[in-house]
């Protein structure tokens, strides 16, 4: 349930259609991310958010993203990032340095 504010939430479905559901919400509205999807939430209003969420489980846990794939203590090899991504192993080390991750490309 949403109460005070303005707050623009969103997810994603993967493939094939890798499609972006977004909406805004104000006070009384409501919203439901789908378990396991990538999701976010962004104030984009001047006052602060007041929500309640509930999960399916006493202890859902959270993964965050860039901390996973740019800063694990064991880098994974560049090359698939780069892949991945679609950019050089250079610029995918610099996102490492960022998250503090390894910054060595170990894709040899």
């Amino acid at each position: 349930s949403f109460l005070e504010g303005t707050l623009r939430v969103g997810f994603t479905i993967s493939n094939p259609d890798n499609h972006l559901f977004t909406k805004v919400l104000n006070p009384g509205d409501a919203f439901v991310f789908p378990i396991g999807l990538i999701h976010f939430q962004q104030n984009i209003g001047q006052t602060h958010v007041v929500a309640f969420s509930a999960f399916s489980s006493q202890n859902p846990g959270t993964i965050t993203i860039p901390n996973v794939l740019f800063g694990s203590d064991l880098a994974i090899y560049s090359d698939v990032l780069a892949k991945a991504f679609q950019m050089d192993n250079n610029i995918v080390n610099q996102i490492r340095s960022n998250y503090g991750g390894i910054t060595k490309n170990l894709s040899n």
